[in-house]
C-alpha cells in the first residue's frame, strides 16, 4: 500500500487598513486599534441596522491588487460584490459579503523551495483565487485575561475588517512545503505593508484542505476531503496536517473505502491533545445561496489603475535574500534573519547606503543589536542607534581603533546618544593604545614579573598560547585599553627577536 498526501490551502489574511471593509468604522488590524475594548469599533453598518448601506473601502481593494500582484495572479478588470447567507451570533447581517464567481486576483503561482538543504529545487504551488470580503466577528469562550465562563461572549470589533482569502491548487503532498508556503506569504504581505502578519493576533489564519490517495492492489482510493479551521500558528498547521495524514490512513485501514470519497467535512485543531476534532460535515457553495449585493456596484479595474498599484511594489523577500547572499556574501541563516523582519530590513539597508560592507553590518546587528532589542523589547531599528553610528562603530573596530568588545559596548552607548561613534569611544575610554612607546611600559612590567617566567619561557619555545596569559596582564594595566594586535606583535619581538 501506498499513501501520498494531499494539501490545498486557504488562507484569510487580515488587511491593515484604517477603516473597515465596508464603513469608516475603525480597523482592528491597524495597529492603532489593537487594544481597543470589545465591541466599540462597531457602528451601524457593522452590527447590521436596518437601512445602511455598505461603502468600498480603495485601500483594501489596492492592497488585495498588490498581494494579487506578488502572487502572479491576473487582476480582473471587472468584479463583483455577493452575499453569502448564513446564521452565526458572530455575524450580526447573517450574511458576509464576499466574492463568489468574480475574485478580485485569480490564475497566480509562486515557486517554494523543496526542503531546506542548499538544492535549489523548487515546487510551483498554483493560486485559484484571492478574493475580498469582510470579516465575522469572534467568539469567545472563556473571560477576558482568563477564567472559566459558562457561556460564550461576542466581541464584535473585528466584524467587518478587510479580509483577503487565498485558496491554492492541492498541490501541496508534505506539511514541510504547507509551512514554507505559509511562511513565504506572510512575508511577502508584511513587505508589502498590507498585514502586520501578527498570527497571534489571527491577522493570518490558515486552513488545509486534506485528503490522502491511496494505492492498493491496484486501485486508488481517495479519502474524504478534511478542511481544518482557523489555524494561527506555523506550528499548529504542521501539527494538524501530520496527524490528519495519520489519523485518515488508519481510517482506511480499520474501515476500508467506506463510501467517504467524495464526503467533506470541517475539523479543528486541539492544540492541548495534538488531535483533529470533528466539527461539522462541509457545506456547499449553494447552501450559502449566494446571490449578487444589491447596494454595492461592481469594481472595474482598468490598466492604468493595475500599473499604479504595480509600481508601488517593493522588492520582495525572495529577491533580497537572493541579493544578500550573493551581492553581500551573507549566509543563508543571516539572510533569512535579515528578512524576517521588513523594518530590520529596512534599517539594514540603510545602513548599506553608507557603504558599510554588508557582512559586518548583518553581523553587529544580529549579535549586538538582537542582544540589546531583546532586553528593551523593542525591535533593532527602535533602539535609537543610526545608520551612520553603526558604520562609524564598524570603522573604528575594522581599523583597530577599538576592540570587538569594545565595539560591542561602543554600540551600546550609540543607542543612547546622537554623537558620532568616535567621540563616544574617547568619552567613555574605549579607543585602544595602539603607539608602541605607549605600551612600552606595561610590556616591560609583565615581562619582568617573576609569576609569568614560565609564559615567557613557553613563548620562547614557540608556545604562542601562552601570550594570553601577558595579555591579560596588560589589559589589566591598561584598564582594557591597550591593542591585543599590537602588543602581541611587541611581546613576540621582545621575547624571541632580541
Amino acid at each position: 500500500m501506498k499513501a501520498r498526501l494531499v494539501v490545498g490551502l486557504e488562507i484569510h489574511v487580515e488587511l491593515a487598513t484604517r477603516s473597515k471593509m465596508f464603513t469608516r468604522a475603525a480597523n482592528v488590524a491597524h495597529p492603532d486599534f489593537h487594544d481597543a475594548p470589545p465591541n466599540t469599533l462597531c457602528d451601524p453598518v457593522v452590527v447590521g441596522m436596518p437601512g445602511v448601506l455598505p461603502v468600498l473601502n480603495r485601500d483594501a481593494i489596492e492592497k488585495s491588487m498588490l498581494v494579487g500582484l506578488a502572487l502572479g495572479c491576473r487582476i480582473a478588470s471587472r468584479t463583483k460584490w455577493d452575499r453569502k447567507s448564513y446564521y452565526y451570533p458572530d455575524l450580526p447581517k447573517n450574511y458576509q459579503i464576499s466574492q463568489y464567481d468574480e475574485p478580485l486576483c485569480a490564475d497566480g503561482e509562486v515557486e517554494i523551495p523543496v526542503d531546506e538543504s542548499a538544492s535549489g529545487e523548487t515546487k510551483t504551488i498554483r493560486i485559484i483565487r484571492a478574493h475580498l470580503e469582510e470579516d465575522a466577528g469572534k467568539l469567545l469562550h472563556e473571560a477576558p485575561g482568563g477564567g472559566h465562563i459558562d457561556h460564550s461572549i461576542v466581541d464584535l470589533n473585528r466584524a467587518g475588517t478587510p479580509l483577503l482569502e487565498i485558496v491554492t491548487h492541492p498541490d501541496f503532498d508534505s506539511a514541510d512545503q504547507v509551512i514554507a508556503f505559509c511562511r513565504y506569504l506572510r512575508d511577502v504581505c508584511r513587505f508589502l505593508g498590507v498585514t502586520e502578519g501578527i498570527l497571534q493576533r489571527g491577522h493570518m489564519r490558515f486552513e488545509p484542505n486534506i485528503n490522502v490517495h491511496i494505492e492498493k492492489d491496484g486501485k486508488t482510493h481517495r479519502t474524504g476531503i478534511v478542511e481544518i479551521k482557523n489555524l494561527n500558528s506555523f506550528k499548529a498547521v504542521h501539527g494538524s496536517i501530520t496527524y490528519e495524514f495519520r489519523r485518515q490512513v488508519e481510517h482506511f485501514l480499520d474501515h476500508g473505502d467506506d463510501g467517504d470519497a467524495g464526503a467533506k467535512s470541517t475539523r479543528g485543531w486541539d492544540d492541548q491533545n495534538q488531535v483533529t476534532v470533528l466539527q461539522r460535515e462541509k457545506e456547499e457553495a449553494h447552501d450559502y445561496r449566494y446571490f449578487p449585493d444589491p447596494d454595492l456596484v461592481p469594481v472595474v479595474v482598468s490598466e492604468q489603475w493595475v500599473e499604479q498599484v504595480r509600481a508601488r511594489m517593493p522588492m520582495l523577500p525572495r529577491e533580497r535574500e537572493t541579493r544578500y547572499r550573493d551581492e553581500l556574501g551573507l549566509s543563508a541563516k543571516d539572510a533569512a534573519a535579515i528578512i524576517a523582519e521588513p523594518d530590520v530590513c529596512l534599517f539594514f539597508e540603510r545602513v548599506l547606503d553608507t557603504g558599510a560592507p554588508g557582512k559586518r553590518v548583518a553581523a553587529m546587528l544580529l549579535n549586538y543589536g538582537a542582544k540589546r532589542a531583546n532586553e528593551r523589547d523593542v525591535g533593532i531599528d527602535e533602539l535609537g542607534i543610526t545608520p551612520a553610528q553603526i558604520a562609524q562603530v564598524i570603522e573604528l573596530a575594522d581599523s583597530g581603533k577599538i576592540s570587538s568588545s569594545g565595539a560591542d559596548d561602543l554600540f551600546g552607548h550609540c543607542c543612547d546618544s546622537d554623537d558620532d561613534a568616535a567621540t563616544l569611544a574617547d568619552r567613555h575610554g574605549l579607543v585602544q593604545v595602539s603607539d608602541s612607546g605607549a605600551l612600552d611600559g606595561y610590556v616591560d612590567q609583565v615581562l619582568a614579573d617573576p609569576k609569568m617566567a614560565k609564559a615567557v619561557a613557553d613563548i620562547r619555545d614557540g608556545k604562542d598560547k601562552a601570550i594570553g596569559a601577558l595579555m591579560g596582564r596588560i589589559m589589566k594595566l591598561s584598564k582594557g585599553q591597550a591593542n591585543p594586535k599590537v602588543v602581541t606583535e611587541m611581546i613576540k619581538e621582545r621575547i624571541r627577536g632580541g
